[in-house]
């Protein structure tokens, strides 16, 4: 295999632009052709490809969003868009894609690998929400980005003796709420694995360390849970705490990436290129006990990733 390429697709999340470096470096060192794909899965349907060097990668390590952009591609969807992909590769020569992104990425790779262009994806979504890989690049980076938001909302919350609710992404996973949740001493936690009870799970618990001396909360709201500001209102209506709803929004997908996150997408991208090398394709790196494995990408997305009920169990029995 001696020229591959490397996308950025789906939602973009900090540590991406890492990933990309580590994979044209690591391309480069084995004496490949890399070339980087714009605008994800529609760049190579419009054959948006641009060769990649040493120094196209430089200084980007430290940058979050991606360099190569990205976006969602419902032509890729279509057996039509597909075939264009397949065309794009075939017509440049491309003999094996990297592609970083969430689960719907993963489908995206797994399709074109049944396609004839061997893939192999890299995990990067800050939802956390890849079954078979314990961290995925990004997640650290927004929990850390959530936790500083937090932090700066908690001295006008305590000034005014106030209670915030804060919404924080993850439609269908509550990993990053609960997270920063505990990092940040949240009174609730709210997510989509676990049904909440209104009177037992906030009030009950706001009225308890209102008792013992608390007078402002936290509660961490799950995007997926909805409704921050009807959840605000009905707290306020319930304790008599003045309550105030904060959407936190896509800023948590910004800002430079941790130096875990940094270090995670650079292993990453070098085992991701070592699997074409080895010609292995179809294939989901993960991290599992801080070591690199890979899985067939169809296995990978029939896993379930069980909630840690251990640390939400914790995390309530902390914030009294």
């Amino acid at each position: 295999m001696r020229k591959i390429a490397v996308i950025t697709s789906g939602g973009d999340a900090p540590g991406m632009n890492a990933a990309v470096r580590s994979v044209v470096r690591t391309a480069i060192h084995e004496d490949m052709e890399v070339y980087g794909v714009v605008r994800g899965y529609n760049g190579l349907i419009n054959d948006e490809l641009v060769p990649m060097e040493l120094r196209s990668v430089s200084d980007i390590i430290h940058r979050g969003g991606t360099t190569l952009f990205t976006a969602r591609s419902p032509e890729f969807r279509t057996e039509e868009g597909m075939q264009k992909a397949v065309a794009t590769c075939k017509r440049r020569g491309i003999e094996g894609v990297v592609v970083i992104g969430g689960d719907g990425s993963f489908r995206g790779a797994r399709d074109l690998t049944a396609r004839g262009i061997p893939c192999v994806t890299i995990p990067a979504t800050i939802d956390n929400d890849i079954s078979c890989c314990e961290a995925t690049i990004g997640y650290d980076t927004a929990a850390n980005t959530v936790i500083d938001m937090v932090d700066k909302l908690r001295d006008t919350s305590q000034s005014h003796d106030r209670c915030s609710v804060v919404e924080v992404m993850g439609r269908h996973a509550g990993w990053l709420t609960m997270s920063a949740g505990i990092a940040v001493g949240a009174t609730s936690i709210l997510v989509p694995e676990v049904p909440y009870d209104f009177q037992k799970d906030i009030v009950d618990k706001m009225k308890m360390s209102s008792a013992t001396g608390k007078h402002h909360f936290i509660i961490m709201v799950a995007e997926g849970i909805g409704h921050v500001d009807e959840l605000a209102k009905r707290i306020e209506e319930a304790t008599g705490v003045e309550t105030r709803a904060t959407i936190l929004g896509h800023v948590q997908r910004g800002g430079n990436p941790t130096a875990r996150d940094r270090i995670l997408a650079s292993r990453m991208g070098n085992y991701a290129v070592h699997l074409l090398l080895q010609g292995k394709s179809n294939r989901v790196v993960a991290i599992k006990k801080d070591q690199l494995v890979d899985y067939d990408i169809t296995e990978a997305l029939d896993m379930k990733k069980p909630f840690d009920m251990d640390m939400y169990r914790m995390a309530n029995e902390i914030s009294i």
